[in-house]
């Protein structure tokens, strides 16, 4: 055979190694394992020549990389080996402020570690960790905490893991986020993103150190959200579904309806609510949490209803749920976190077509449903319920059509107890 053929033949039985599949190790761009090498230029650089590339897939491999903000563009994954750490930087000067998404507003604030803005397609994969640092932020705004009782959640600067902004067809799979400085994941104004087989703890070293404001997962204006096989155990939200806030946050343009949300196989250890809607929120709609698994001090649904913004949840169910931990099945109730009608009246709220159904297990207690003056709360249904609750304690407020089939607590049928005012 003559000698080009039996090259070309040989050539032909190579396997064949994509740009994606044969990655831009971040080491080969400069970056240095060892947990006190700041990489973010490195890591930056790796993103940028897989860019110039026409896409590709920038790999952290094994080892603790420290970093400040990094920014993913168009085409580009992020994968984190086994055994690779890509943890943040513990400066918060490493984090640029730019002006982003905080809170239902925008102002001048500080990048995430993981930064991906208007990607089509976006890949984040593990089983690789993100780290944030969280206890050196934590300590800063508990600091301030104590100079000042009534400072706000964001005076004090700390960097959330990821941020996703208006992004669609998302994908981050099979990875660790551990001790934010503030939100874990923060998707805005994304569409068609699956969240899949992701833990998300606030495990710190000093556990008497609360980790303040670290959301596990927060939905802000998106649609289209799947979340599936996650954990989720934070000292706030498990599952936070934001908007706007205030008194004309029906007409913010930037804050349209978190709708089609899809929560399944999930596990929750502790957290402010598996599903929390309002510190910030407007419209959430059509929700469904399905076949999860209660197993810290969590609130199952926690409903925030502030009298300074107008509101309306509607159509979310919760269904196959097992109790195994020490939190409220139901939270919700007036919140007045920096209330602020800024002159205007008051705004109404509207919660309806609420269901519970398919509960077994051990849990605390059943919690509150109630709201404020002039809110319409109606359709509320708790179904197929069978629970050992330590308390049976059940607070009510006015609500029009609250219906209980074959509720069972503690071996009996439980009655409804009459509605406070």
């Amino acid at each position: 055979m003559p000698r080009l053929l039996l090259l070309l033949t040989s050539l032909l039985l190579l396997p064949v190694r994509s740009p994606a599949a044969a990655g831009h190790p971040i080491t080969d761009f400069g970056a240095v394992a060892g947990g006190v090498t700041l990489n973010t230029v490195a890591i930056q650089a790796a993103i940028d020549a897989a860019a110039a590339q026409g896409g590709g897939t920038v790999v952290v491999p094994a080892g603790v990389f420290r970093s400040g903000s990094i920014f993913l563009k168009q085409g580009v994954a992020l994968h984190l080996a086994a055994g690779a750490v890509l943890k943040g930087s513990e400066n918060i000067e490493d984090y640029p402020k730019r002006l982003t998404r905080i809170e239902g507003h925008f102002e001048p604030w500080r990048m995430a570690l993981v930064n991906a803005q208007g990607i089509t397609g976006l890949r984040i994969s593990g089983p690789g960790k993100l780290d944030g640092s969280g206890p050196v932020f934590w300590a800063s705004f508990w600091q301030r905490r104590k100079e000042n009782p009534k400072c706000t959640n964001i005076e004090v600067e700390r960097p959330r893991l990821m941020f996703i902004d208006r992004c669609t067809d998302g994908r981050i799979e099979n990875m660790a986020l551990e001790d934010s400085g503030f939100w874990n994941l923060h998707l805005y104004r994304c569409r068609d993103v699956l969240i899949e087989g992701v833990r998300i703890t606030i495990p710190s070293s000093t556990p008497a150190l609360r980790g303040p404001s670290t959301d596990g997962i927060d939905v802000d204006s998106s649609q289209n959200i799947t979340i599936r096989k996650c954990y989720i155990s934070t000292h706030d939200d498990n599952i936070a579904l934001k908007g706007s806030k205030g008194p004309l946050a029906d007409q913010d343009e930037d804050s349209p309806p978190v709708e089609n949300i899809l929560v399944e196989d999930c596990e929750m250890g502790d957290g402010n609510g598996l599903i929390t809607c309002g510190s910030e929120a407007t419209v959430v709609r059509n929700v469904t949490v399905r076949n999860c698994v209660m197993s810290g001090d969590a609130t199952l649904l926690t409903l925030k209803l502030r009298p300074d913004t107008p509101q309306h949840y509607e159509n979310i169910v919760m269904d196959g749920i097992r109790l195994a931990g020490s939190g409220r099945l139901l939270s919700m109730a007036p919140w007045m976190q920096f209330f602020d009608l800024k002159g205007l009246p008051p705004p109404s709220r509207t919660v309806n077509n609420i269901t519970l159904r398919n509960l077994r297990g051990t849990y605390r207690t059943l919690g509150q449903l109630r709201g404020n003056p002039g809110d319409t709360l109606r359709d509320i249904t708790l179904e197929n319920i069978d629970v050992q609750l330590a308390d049976e304690k059940f607070t009510l407020g006015q609500i029009e059509n609250l219906v209980l089939k074959n509720v069972v607590v503690n071996g009996k049928p439980f009655a409804l107890p009459a509605p406070k005012p």
